[in-house]
């Protein structure tokens, strides 16, 4: 006699097999629903955790949890009830939108919190999966409100985009035109959204410190040539160093049109004596206070992170900075013919009045 006989050895089926066997053990029709919760139930009085019973028959604790509460408040009625018929929707029209009122009247950050609120308003249970299966119908989905910053009037915005326009238009042949501003790349780990295998536990190291590079830099649209220089900290005598890259690096220029922002550093009394000596062909343009989406060069920044942080992990600070000092000496002059539709003057206006702010 086979020496294995009545063992059965596991992962003897394959993906799609499996997939199509969970679809079935899913699905809450016929029998199957009430008994897979009476299993649950069984399960629970025999001492298991919530955990162990979500494992066993697939599904999450939360279900776990919901099935329990239909038992203590209703027993095997309220256990066998699905509230529903063939595809007919569990609401009615006119409970579905008071949900939705009360959906937009804040932000529910976990689908749990809706099931409640819509048993206690409405009287009906929903499952995990029904609930988000409501919610997509009902045009919701998950995800994060925008960080909407502080911002210019949309009139200031586009006085902007209207006189960088008229320069542009009008920029004599010798003169050059740079976006300038600060960065400071911190040695963190940064996981950032990508494709994965489902099921594929991808995970990534975290680094042990905290420090980060401070980085004051200026980029030519046209031409990608980028200037940085590092310091302790950004600050008046950072700026006077870039100020001074920028001049030699376009010594033929008549005019090098700077956009910055309004940090103090940039109105500080050395850079205004330092002007006022070196700066003749330099003409400094203020962007509008707090108006990040007009100044080009944070889209740089962006693909920096990109290429740099996201993602990776570096065994030491002093690899960190490799890896960025790499990006601004090869990556960038290399690729910029690719990089340049992602770092552009393609400016857009920001209306708070497009957005439902929360407050």
């Amino acid at each position: 006699m086979d020496s294995d006989y009545g063992m059965i050895r596991g992962q003897f089926l394959t993906a799609s097999e499996r997939q199509h066997l969970l679809g079935l053990v899913r699905r809450p029709s016929g029998q199957h629903g009430p008994a897979r919760r009476a299993h649950a139930i069984l399960l629970l009085d025999d001492g298991l955790a919530v955990p162990e019973v979500a494992r066993v028959l697939y599904v999450d604790d939360d279900t776990v949890y919901q099935w329990h509460q239909r038992w203590t408040s209703g027993g095997v009625e309220r256990l066998t009830d699905f509230g529903w018929k063939g595809s007919l929707p569990r609401l009615s029209t006119p409970q579905e939108i008071d949900l939705v009122k009360a959906l937009m009247a804040r932000v529910f950050t976990s689908t749990s919190e809706i099931i409640a609120l819509v048993e206690k308003r409405f009287s009906i249970a929903y499952s995990r999966s029904g609930m988000i299966k409501l919610l997509d119908r009902l045009g919701f989905e998950y995800k994060k409100p925008k960080a909407l910053p502080r911002l210019p009037t949309v009139q200031a915005q586009q006085a902007f985009i209207a006189e960088y326009s008229r320069l542009l238009s009008g920029l004599a042949a010798n003169d050059q035109m740079v976006f300038l501003d600060a960065v400071h790349p911190e040695y963190q780990s940064r996981p950032a959204h990508g494709w994965i295998k489902k099921g594929d536990p991808v995970a990534i190291l975290r680094t042990a410190g905290r420090q980060r590079l401070n980085l004051h830099g200026a980029i030519n649209l046209e031409s990608g040539l980028c200037q940085i220089v590092e310091g302790e900290t950004v600050n008046a005598e950072t700026t006077i160093r870039l100020f001074s890259r920028l001049l030699s690096a376009y010594p033929g220029a008549g005019k090098i049109h700077v956009f910055l922002d309004n940090a103090r550093y940039h109105h500080a009394k050395e850079v205004e004596a330092w002007m006022v000596e070196h700066g003749q062909r330099i003409d400094l343009r203020f962007l509008p206070p707090y108006a990040p989406n007009l100044n080009a060069i944070e889209r740089l920044w962006r693909v920096m992170h990109t290429s740099v942080t996201h993602n990776k992990y570096y065994e030491s600070f002093a690899d960190f900075v490799d890896a960025v000092n790499m990006f601004f000496r090869k990556t960038l002059p290399s690729q910029w013919h690719k990089l340049r539709d992602f770092v552009s003057d393609d400016f857009h206006v920001i209306d708070p009045r497009d957005f439902r702010v929360l407050m």
